[in-house]
């Protein structure tokens, strides 16, 4: 009888490594097939990193039984090379210096989810709302990307563009939607170098209100583009959230709150994809360097980032170490936020600030402009 039970669990578990392997391939098709043809591997490929650690366990496995089965789990963990090679940063773990570099430009890019709070109160938020500016006026970066970024001219709300510039931000470009009187969100960029120009996309409907920006700035003798968005989000209500903690736990309402989520998902992931053909076509036609700030909403093992990023540098692939999440909420493996350059800068240092205020964390990186 043990003999006959040690078979079986043998059995299912290679059933099991089997399953795993073929929908760790699938994941990994994700970043080459467009959502629109098929958005269900585009949603496996959300999945990539668990798969990933599912299948490095069944080779784990293989080699403390010491079964030949470890070479097939092998090949097939190296069949999406790529895929490991945007989802984690190999480089060592080192501090970022705060000493700035003559010669280097500092960035940040936060997604701000409006400061939480609009209207002029003394509540909780109000008083994370102020955390967050200081936290912006403590990394004070060059150039500072904000994401749902909030502004309202009304003494009732909150003027946020007026207490950013006046943490030494003479120049700023804000794109916005206004959503109620006088009630503004968008994407802004602000700068301490003169911007020269500026312009923007608008997505087609019925995507959230921003758009692709871009503001021409002049540093000493150059000019680069720096390009700030937010792309289509899922929108989850605190229901969808519900739901998923009800999926994890396999209620009895498994199958609808499935449903729910899963066509939240589809949608936005085939939004999000024409969006990326957007802006891939728009920065190639970019007449100067050019840096790219976004909350793409996507992870690197998706079809969004790929196309996005093109052959650009991705400052946390070249200078971070890990999965470098960037959202606080719904899985550990989630970076959705990207500082990308083109080949004329050189990247020089990378970091992540940690800090539960916004749902995103801000994202920091010191380049450096190639000279000819």
């Amino acid at each position: 009888m043990p003999s006959r039970l040690r078979i079986i669990t043998r059995r299912t578990l290679v059933v099991l490594n089997i399953i795993t392997a073929v929908l760790y391939l699938l994941s990994c098709l994700a970043p080459y097939i467009k959502p629109a043809n098929s958005w269900v591997i585009a949603v496996l490929g959300l999945g990539f990193p668990i798969l990933l650690v599912l299948l490095i366990g069944f080779i784990f496995l293989w080699l403390i039984l010491k079964l030949r089965r470890v070479w097939y789990s092998l090949v097939v963990l190296l069949a999406g090379y790529k895929s490991i090679g945007v989802s984690w940063a190999f480089n060592a773990p080192s501090a970022f210096q705060y000493q700035k570099k003559p010669n280097q430009i500092r960035i940040a890019s936060w997604n701000v989810a409006r400061f939480l709070e609009w209207k002029r109160n003394n509540n909780e938020k109000s008083q994370t709302r102020l955390k967050m500016l200081h936290e912006i006026q403590k990394q004070d970066p060059d150039i500072l990307c904000l994401e749902e970024f909030f502004h309202s001219p009304d003494s009732a709300f909150y003027n946020n563009i007026s207490e950013i510039k006046a943490m030494g931000y003479p120049y700023h470009y804000f794109s916005y939607d206004p959503d109620g009187d006088h009630q503004f969100i968008g994407a802004a960029i602000f700068s301490k170098y003169p911007m020269i120009d500026t312009g923007l996309v608008r997505y087609f409907r019925p995507s959230m209100t921003e758009a692709l920006v871009h503001a021409d700035i002049k540093i000493n003798e150059d000019t680069i583009r720096v390009f700030a968005t937010h792309l289509q989000s899922v929108q989850f209500r605190q229901r969808d959230y519900e739901a998923i903690d009800e999926i994890k736990t396999a209620s009895d309402s498994l199958i609808d709150n499935s449903k729910t989520v899963l066509a939240k998902l589809r949608k936005a992931i085939i939004l999000r994809a024409s969006q990326a053909d957007i802006v891939r076509q728009i920065m190639d036609d970019s007449p100067y360097p050019t840096i790219f700030c976004g909350d793409l909403n996507d992870t690197p093992n998706s079809y969004t980032y790929f196309t996005i990023r093109g052959d650009m540098q991705d400052a946390f692939l070249e200078n971070g170490f890990g999965i470098g999440r960037t959202f606080s909420s719904l899985s550990p493996t989630l970076r959705i936020d990207y500082i990308l350059t083109d080949d004329q800068f050189r990247i020089k240092q990378f970091t992540r600030i940690v800090k539960y205020l916004s749902d995103h964390f801000m994202i920091m990186a010191d380049v450096e402009l190639k000279k000819n």
